[in-house]
């Protein structure tokens, strides 16, 4: 095989959990445009529908399904909807991401509610296809993390604008998404079932605060936030023949925000 081709996915399939987010829709799209048959999933039928139906225009196998990533039962049912419809599952990509808890004085019980989303679904959603994917004897995860997986808050580049911090729980979730990535990896390598994370950094968008994307951008390398497509390439490495032997890895993706 030449090297190129090992970035083929043609005749894989592939599940995108929380197709329709910033970093979710050029996720599918990636994985769409190197071959593979791509679902997309979220409790938000409509919204993902639209970007699916978008995706389709251009010429891409994109279907839209439903689940709630808080119910056990939801998730089995879209994993046997998949294998319904396509008969196997390469490649999932843990993307959603329950924002429950938004400031540090809310209820305890918000924090409960965002880990049963953001933690249990994660490990529940692991399993499922990983079993799968073992039976299959091969198969990659994906996991979407973030730099505040790996570095705190900087509490400089928010003052002064309208813009707050993350929530408690999201730190908490994506520093122990990287070690829950490690031990996926463990688990299933026997059956050659590969487990990544990425770290993105942030995405910049025409309405963000200006004070603040000056601020951030700074403190990157390369003096810029994440657009629509800096995804797409990591997400077809990992997802792909051509990182056979990477797994229980952290890749930032941050433009070099947490190299300083």
């Amino acid at each position: 095989m030449k090297v190129l081709d090992s970035f083929s996915l043609m005749g894989k399939v592939a599940l995108v959990t929380g197709g329709a987010g910033k970093y979710g829709k050029q996720i599918a799209g990636a994985l769409a445009e190197a071959g593979a048959v791509t679902y997309m999933a979220s409790r938000n039928l409509e919204a993902l529908e639209k970007e699916a139906k978008e995706h389709r225009e251009k010429g891409y196998d994109v279907t839209a399904l439903q689940y709630d990533q808080a119910e056990e039962e939801s998730i089995i049912a879209l994993k046997d909807e998949i294998l319904r419809r396509s008969g196997r599952i390469d490649v999932l990509v843990n993307n959603a991401v329950a924002r429950i808890i938004r400031g540090w004085d809310e209820e305890g019980e918000k924090f409960d509610r965002s880990l049963k989303v953001n933690a249990t679904g994660l490990f529940l959603m692991c399993r499922a296809f990983g079993e799968e994917m073992s039976k299959q004897n091969g198969g990659s995860i994906i996991n979407i993390g973030s730099i505040y997986g790996m570095v705190g808050y900087d509490p400089g580049i928010y003052e002064g604008t309208d813009m707050k911090m993350g929530g408690p729980a999201y730190c908490f979730e994506k520093g122990g998404m990287i070690n829950f990535t490690r031990l996926i990896g463990s688990y299933y390598g026997k059956n050659n079932v590969r487990c990544n994370c990425i770290s993105p950094g942030g995405f910049g968008t025409p309405s963000l605060n200006e004070v603040f994307h000056d601020r951030y951008r700074k403190k990157t390398f390369l003096g810029r936030m994440a657009n629509e497509t800096d995804l797409k390439g990591i997400i077809v490495f990992l997802a792909s023949d051509a990182s056979l032997y990477v797994t229980g890895a952290n890749i930032p993706v941050d433009g070099g925000y947490t190299a300083k």
